[in-house]
């Protein structure tokens, strides 16, 4: 059932340089923002039907290797065809190469986040029109736009700070915001032409962004330093400030702040880390579920009356070490995403290779499927299956909501993270050069 994971992280001590210090923010007075039924943790921007020409696929970024390979979104994911999303990859090193301070960071990258690699693309989303398709590139602190017929940069907008993460794209597929994860701001911007439309302050690493409310709100989790070996519960004073920041996505100031370490107290779990990772909504968004570093399970929090409500302890793999600065960022679990009805959920074990669909009402857990460190989870395109990522086997694998079971794999490239729903015109192939 499990596989050995054995991922070493001793270089990680060299990307202290990564961490810079956030600005620390209490509690804001504000009462919860009113959400509709409309929110859920996996914001798409397809609307109700394709337009003419489209169709539905998925896009799956390739972090070490620089590419996103294009599949079907449901049935045997099979692969139709492939991105080179660092097009202008020489132009951007020559520019890193040339300024010492950018170097030092695109080095530290690649020691700690990178686990040795580059760290390409990130996250991404196509444009409602399927024209193109936006990525974040960590190791070259930007967010581009490719055409997705010719492959060529729309354009190019360079994050804050030194590297770019997570994104979200609006309900309305018109404004994308990434993650400036070492100048703690999330940028957001149009989608078609790049151009700022605002940006907030966040907690230390910005990492998940969320949209709620048919895009009132914007959510962002921050994690915190997770590129050190100071993993010992009583260095956790070292990892800085984690906390929601909620966001009027319309005028970009602060609504909500939610310190998690407070109600993780409160619940009687103060031995768990307060740096959240991968999320999901319910589909009312009265229910927010979340992944936290260094835990192999995941929390349950009622937004309306601000405390969380109950935790599942998922298995353990006897293979994986205890010793927690072998997990990588800090992850042991590390991807949540829940059935469109709202009755499961699919959790990714990251470090203890396996993935398990969780019956949300009970907590029981299914199957453990088998998984080479499953990095990212997601829904598929007919909102049957939980799509993984397996970024150790450099596969895509599709296990059904309803029995628990993997249904489809298909070979991807170095390295998989993020899976997003996207669209392309219904005759794409690979630009010429991919």
């Amino acid at each position: 059932m499990f596989r050995t994971s054995a991922h070493s992280l001793g270089a990680l001590t060299a990307a202290l340089a990564l961490t810079l210090a956030g600005s620390a923010t209490a509690d804001a007075a504000s009462a919860p923002p009113h959400r509709s039924e409309a929110g859920s943790g996996h914001s798409s921007q397809l609307g109700s039907g394709l337009g003419s020409g489209l169709r539905d696929v998925m896009f799956v970024g390739n972090n070490w290797d620089g590419t996103a390979d294009v599949i079907e979104p449901s049935g045997d994911l099979a692969r139709i065809g492939r991105i080179n999303v660092i097009p202008d990859k020489e132009e951007r090193l020559k520019e890193i190469y040339a300024n010492p301070l950018k170097l030092a960071f695109f080095l530290g990258i690649r020691l700690g986040p990178g686990e040795g690699h580059d760290q390409f693309v990130d996250d991404m989303y196509s444009t409602p029109d399927g024209r193109s398709v936006v990525v974040s590139r960590p190791s070259f602190a930007d967010v581009v736009s490719l055409d997705l017929a010719t492959g060529k940069v729309n354009w190019r907008f360079p994050v804050s700070g030194f590297r770019s993460d997570h994104m979200a794209v609006s309900p309305d597929g018109g404004r994308v915001a990434v993650s400036a994860s070492i100048s703690n701001t999330v940028h957001v911007l149009d989608i078609d032409t790049g151009k700022e439309a605002g940006s907030f302050k966040t907690g230390d690493k910005p990492h998940e962004n969320v949209f709620t409310d048919g895009g009132r709100y914007l959510w962002n989790m921050s994690i915190g330093e997770v590129n050190t070996a100071l993993d010992d519960p009583l260095m956790d004073w070292t990892k800085g400030d984690r906390r929601i920041t909620v966001v009027d996505a319309r005028t970009f100031e602060v609504v909500r702040v939610i310190d998690m370490r407070e109600r993780l107290d409160a619940f009687g779990r103060k031995d768990l880390s307060d740096a959240l990772r991968p999320v999901a909504f319910s589909p009312d968004e009265s229910r927010l579920y979340f992944q936290v570093s260094f835990f192999n399970g995941f929390l349950e929090y009622d937004v309306k009356a601000d405390r969380i409500t109950r935790v599942k302890t998922l298995p353990k793999n006897p293979a994986t070490s205890e010793d927690r600065t072998t997990w990588v960022n800090d992850s042991r679990h590390h991807g949540l995403s829940m059935s469109p009805k709202g009755d499961k959920l699919c959790v990714a074990g990251t470090m203890d290779d396996y993935a398990t669909v969780v019956d949300r009402a009970t907590l029981e857990q299914g199957p453990l499927v088998t998984a080479a460190k499953p990095y990212w989870a997601t829904v598929s395109g007919d909102g049957r299956s939980c799509v993984i990522s397996e970024s150790g086997a450099d596969r895509v694998t599709a296990i059904d909501f309803a029995s628990g079971e993997k249904t489809a794999s298909v070979a991807v490239g170095d390295h998989p993270q993020r899976v997003r729903i996207g669209r392309v015109s219904a005759d794409w192939t690979s630009p010429s050069g991919s």
